[in-house]
């Protein structure tokens, strides 16, 4: 059994920063106009269904002013098997420079007890983590923009690419199982009734899948299992298709490869990089599956 505690009990659920008086609570859906006003004033593109599908998902916790205004968030999602991953986490800049931020990784910390800690680091945020003890593992690639053409994809080596049935959620949750280290079917049960999807089916299995669906500023490709980048470019392929002229994203942790080749001359160029971390312990093993897109940065 994972300790939990809940993120207001403590630490302290108020902390006087400056001249600011903060007090701590629960992220819950009534709060999402207030949130998305705040990863507005940030620039982070979260609609606010993409802030009730995290708060659904996991634990959070808000840090509110004097005057009831939401100027923090941090969220854990652990719906999650053996591990707990963070994100949302927000400040105003200002009380970032305060240790706004440290107060609410604090809470978050307590939530996900002993589980093994993942999140997505910004750079403004890369030093806060690192002095919390959390150890980088690699990179995020943020791919976004306006499609501007399908590339050719080639076949895969072998099977062929369809759309996603009903019939293959269960290969589904294997696959995503396999690739991203631990069980999340509640994440994946939530994603599948709004995303489009494409599989790979090899000799009457299942070997891969694609998942598209509204987020932010257009639409995001995620998550994409795959075994190797021939097979993760024609399972995207259909997804960029069906997008041509509108605005998709697509986060992944492949170094430069076919893949993001692929990316890159459908015109989703290269936005921004974040550090994958980890605290508590290393990342589960993982394969032969890879995970070649996340869902989004905040749920891995």
């Amino acid at each position: 059994m994972h300790r939990m505690r809940t993120a207001w009990m403590s630490p302290t659920p108020t902390f006087q920063l400056n001249t600011y008086n903060l007090t701590a609570a629960p992220a819950t859906r009534e709060a999402v106009p207030l949130l998305h006003e705040l990863s507005i004033g940030v620039g982070w593109p979260h609609r606010p269904e993409d802030w009730e599908v995290v708060i659904d998902l996991g634990t959070g916790v808000i840090a509110r002013d004097e005057i009831g205004r939401v100027v923090g968030s941090a969220l854990c999602t652990t719906r999650l098997d053996r591990l707990a991953h963070i994100g949302m986490v927000i400040t105003t800049p200002k009380l970032q420079e305060l240790g706004a931020g440290r107060w609410m990784m604090e809470h978050v910390l307590e939530i996900a007890g002993d589980r093994l800690k993942v999140l997505n680091a910004t750079r403004a945020a890369y030093r806060l983590y690192i002095a919390l003890g959390f150890i980088p593992q690699g990179q995020v690639h943020q791919h976004n923009g306006k499609v501007t053409a399908c590339p050719a994809a080639p076949a895969p080596a072998k099977g062929a690419i369809r759309e996603m049935t009903p019939d293959d959620h269960a290969a589904v949750h294997a696959l995503d199982t396999a690739a991203f280290g631990a069980a999340r079917p509640m994440v994946i049960d939530r994603i599948l009734p709004v995303s489009t999807g494409t599989v790979l089916e090899r000799e009457g299995r299942v070997a891969g899948f694609a998942l598209c669906r509204r987020f932010g500023r257009g639409h995001v490709v995620g998550p994409i299992v795959a075994e190797d980048d021939n097979a993760a470019v024609a399972l995207t392929a259909p997804h960029v298709r069906a997008h041509v002229g509108s605005f998709l994203r697509v986060d992944t942790r492949q170094p430069d490869g076919d893949f993001r080749a692929f990316l890159l001359a459908a015109g989703i160029s290269h936005f921004d990089t974040v550090t994958r971390m980890t605290r508590d312990g290393t990342l589960p093993e993982t394969g032969p599956a890879i995970t070649y897109a996340l869902i989004n940065q905040a749920l891995g």
